[in-house]
């Protein structure tokens, strides 16, 4: 893999890392796949008790890779729903994880960024790190991640920032329910190895099943869930207003609405 990469150790813990930090670890489609793929590995590994999803570079995630997204105008429909839905696809696969997932989020994560944070059973992130949902700013929508953003944050706390572009801190990120926990740089290993150690110390196959019980206990995101976001971003993508805000991005002048 060039953008992935999957460490594991003695313990049983694995780690998917990702690896584009000279883009921020923006969302390409290989990387996806790529991520995908890294998951559905892990997800069918017996000997891992437990994953880390972290990132490289200042950055945990500045969301879905402009480039890949500015390719999808040239697209027919049914072509770019396949497209854009890979995001969609990668999410499933790491919320399918039998393992718990611990999310390390040393930097800033924005659009699917946050939905890669949705997707973890428990988050750490660094005091300094900013989020927002910044779709809504070029036209577009929280779609492909709005499920497991809802999910994770509830739908009174998402309200607070899926619609307005807002950006926000550590310490709001845990009030809203996006982040368990928050760490200074220096303490942000230990941090989340805090979360790690006590797994290791129960049955792998009753972590598992206690996993698979909660979900159902609290519902779980459904299929037809995603498969609904992924439509409102297909018809979303048809509209004046996507095709001018994406436009402005890469001309680096303001969105008429701005």
């Amino acid at each position: 893999m060039e953008f992935i990469e999957v460490r594991r150790d003695g313990r049983g813990v694995a780690e998917i890392r990702l690896c584009r930090a000279d883009k921020h670890n923006a969302l390409s489609a290989q990387m996806m796949t790529e991520l995908e793929a890294a998951a559905r590995g892990l997800a069918a590994e017996d000997a891992v008790r437990v994953v880390v999803l972290s990132a490289e570079g200042r950055s945990f995630c500045a969301g879905g890779d402009l480039a890949w997204m500015r390719e999808q105008f040239d697209m027919d429909r049914a072509t770019r729903r396949v497209e854009s839905a890979r995001i969609a696809t990668a999410l499933g696969a790491l919320y399918a994880l039998p393992q718990p997932l611990i999310g390390r989020v040393q930097g800033n994560a924005f659009g699917g960024g946050l939905g890669l944070i949705s997707v973890c059973d428990v988050a750490v992130a660094v005091d300094i790190a900013k989020f927002g949902l910044t779709e809504v700013k070029l036209g577009l929508i929280p779609a492909n991640i709005g499920p497991y953003v809802v999910h994770r944050m509830g739908a009174r706390n998402a309200q607070e920032v899926f619609m307005n572009a807002r950006l926000f801190g550590a310490d709001e990120a845990v009030r809203l329910g996006l982040v368990n926990r928050v760490a200074g740089a220096d303490a942000l290993d230990e941090a989340v190895e805090a979360e790690v150690t006590p797994y290791l110390s129960c049955a792998p196959g009753a972590v598992r099943d206690a996993k698979a019980l909660l979900r159902r206990l609290a519902g779980e995101v459904a299929p037809e869930a995603v498969e609904g976001a992924v439509d409102a971003l297909a018809e979303r993508w048809e509209t004046t207003e996507a095709r001018t805000g994406i436009a402005a991005f890469f001309d680096k002048r303001p969105a008429p609405w701005a």
